[in-house]
């Protein structure tokens, strides 16, 4: 469908722009901006409203979708390849980005005072594949958040587009990169309100040559560069995925929580860099820090307490190392489960096969999509409780039992992080790391008390059991929703056997049968599935992980590495036998 050939119903505009004329106006009297700020929002309003009409207005037969279609046909896009890519060629393009990844994370915001960056994500750095301060800052967040967006409102049929029609399957793309970037702003613009700020002196350079407007351009600049960042992040998934091997966003967060398990296990430097190694600042790593107390104490002291610095105490306890080791080896195993179904080909005597149905039948997608909503509801309760606006919310701002969090002074004077939740909903659905955080202070609470911030032994207790139960239940709700969504329940599934032309041997050849037999299973695999995904996220984060990965980090990290790892055996197959392509790769 060309651009001129769009059929649209123009009564849209004015409604729109009476909308955006009333928004304008209450950002004139309610915000009262400088007139650059103002200048801005009008861009943006105009943005906004400009693709909310071009969705509006088409009139034609298909999705509203195909009316953005003179956006998303123009959105950069990386090329597809023309024929086979060697294995030689996309190990080369998968390593230059896995490089570029972490020369990115290591690249800090221009113009930010590092001192005052408050990480919104800390607890959930694993699944974003980010680094707090620097370009990677938002990570995969917008991308996995658009795709998610975009496959749940397609699974539920409220975006009606056909993934197996060519033409469908293009406007999903398409309408997916522009969701992406306006996540990217989203994602972006709340990071400069207090928790990424400018340094005083380059709001002082721009306050010089823009009078009044100095922490309005310096944010300006702080916005356009994570803009940036996760833009370059989002070509660089599709480089991988186009030219590369596997998915990049699962690369990058492969090599995320890879990196932070390395550290955790071989890092020499202690917590606090500038004071020398001692018993309370011993080395980060696992290793290091047990040679230098085999080292340094001798059998007395070892026994008065220096085993457990070693085997319970943070940072990275032994504890930690078999934990990790532990679940990375559980993962493994359930991934390689699976219940196969026999079928057989109802016309070709003698062709049959099988129907697996793995364990972890809706992949760790359950536990993703769980740890995103305790990240959000952490966001969230941040901002209600310090955000000078959202104090004032009815109900909800800044009340204690929806979560209170440490003051600048108490964060200096104990040194909390400034996002740990003290009190109410916030503190039992956080994220719990390690033994220290619940089993030190039950065993010894008049030393170890203060690690459950003011709260008694049987609360802490509680917040284990909350956070547990919430892990698991979620899991199950989202992988229940998941297959749903994705036609992976049992009336879809019948179908696709049925396309394929084979049947369950014994049962006859009609959808109905075959979903009567495929409900004995999918449906209790299902809940299987979150639950064995949602306790083993969970449970990593009793133990505690190596270098603060988290379970869901290690969940997915395992799950990454065993699927690159067929990848690649599959590459190589086809590498060696081209005729294969065509069956395994599609390709000619």
């Amino acid at each position: 469908m060309a651009e001129e050939e769009i059929p649209r119903n123009p009564r849209w505009a004015i409604p729109l722009a009476a909308l955006g004329a009333v928004f304008l106006a209450l950002i004139w009297f309610w915000v009262a901006p400088t007139l650059l700020g103002f200048l801005l929002a009008v861009v943006v309003v105009v943005v906004v409203l400009s693709l909310l009409y071009l969705g509006l207005s088409y009139d034609g037969p298909k999705s509203r979708l195909y009316g953005l279609k003179p956006v998303t046909s123009r959105m950069p896009a990386v090329a597809q390849p023309k024929g086979h890519v060697h294995f030689r060629t996309k190990m080369f393009w998968t390593v230059g980005v896995l490089l570029l990844y972490f020369l990115l994370t290591n690249i800090y915001l221009f113009g930010v005072d590092q001192a005052t960056v408050i990480d919104l994500f800390a607890s959930y750095r694993a699944i974003l594949a980010g680094a707090q301060g620097t370009l990677m800052d938002l990570g995969i967040g917008p991308i996995v958040t658009g795709s998610i967006i975009m496959q749940l409102f397609t699974g539920a049929k409220i975006i009606n587009l056909d993934l197996t029609d060519d033409e469908d399957k293009g406007m999903y793309q398409g309408t997916q990169k522009v969701l992406v970037v306006a996540m990217i702003f989203i994602e972006a613009v709340p990071q400069v309100f207090g928790y990424i700020s400018p340094s005083t002196s380059i709001v002082t350079t721009f306050g010089t040559i823009s009078p009044g407007n100095g922490l309005l351009l310096a944010n300006a600049i702080i916005i356009a560069q994570l803009v940036f960042g996760s833009y370059l992040v989002f070509l660089m998934d599709e480089v991988v995925s186009k030219w590369g091997i596997g998915s990049g966003i699962s690369l990058f967060i492969a090599a995320g929580v890879s990196q932070q398990i390395i550290q955790g296990t071989l890092n020499w430097v202690p917590q606090n860099p500038s004071a020398a190694i001692t018993a309370s600042n011993p080395p980060s790593g696992t290793i290091p820090k047990t040679f230098w107390f085999l080292t340094h104490y001798n059998a007395s002291q070892m026994a008065g307490g220096g085993w457990e610095e070693v085997i319970l105490r943070a940072p990275n306890p032994v504890v930690a190392l078999v934990g990790t080791a532990a679940i990375f080896f559980l993962v493994a195993w359930t991934e390689s489960t699976r219940i196969e179904l026999p079928l057989s080909h109802a016309e070709a005597r003698g062709a049959r096969g099988r129907y697996p149905l793995r364990l972890i039948y809706a992949s760790n997608i359950p536990v993703i999509l769980m740890s995103a909503l305790l990240a959000n509801v952490s966001v969230f309760t941040v901002l209600l409780w310090s955000n000078p606006t959202l104090v004032h919310f009815p109900l909800l701002g800044h009340q204690w039992w929806v979560g209170s969090y440490p003051t600048s002074a108490e964060v200096s004077a104990t040194g909390v992080s400034a996002t740990q939740p003290l009190t109410g909903g916030a503190y039992y659905l956080s994220t719990i790391n390690g033994l220290e955080s619940w089993l030190l202070p039950i065993l010894n609470y008049q030393e170890y008390g203060g690690f459950l911030y003011g709260h008694a032994w049987w609360q802490g207790l509680v917040h284990v059991a909350v956070y547990f139960s919430a892990m698991v239940g979620g899991s199950i709700l989202f992988a229940k929703f998941w297959i749903q969504t994705t036609n992976m329940g049992p009336e879809a599934v019948a179908r696709q056997i049925e396309a394929s032309g084979m049947q369950i041997p014994g049962f006859r050849r009609e959808p109905r049968v075959l979903r009567r037999v495929l409900q004995r299973y999918i449906p209790v695999i299902t809940v299987i599935s979150g639950a064995a995904v949602g306790a083993l996220a969970a449970g990593a984060d009793l133990i505690g992980t190596l270098g603060n990965a988290s379970g869901t980090g290690v969940l997915l990290m395992v799950g990454i590495i065993i699927n690159l790892y067929e990848a690649m055996g599959r590459e190589q197959l086809m590498e060696m036998n081209p005729l294969l392509r065509r069956f395994l790769g599609g390709e000619t």
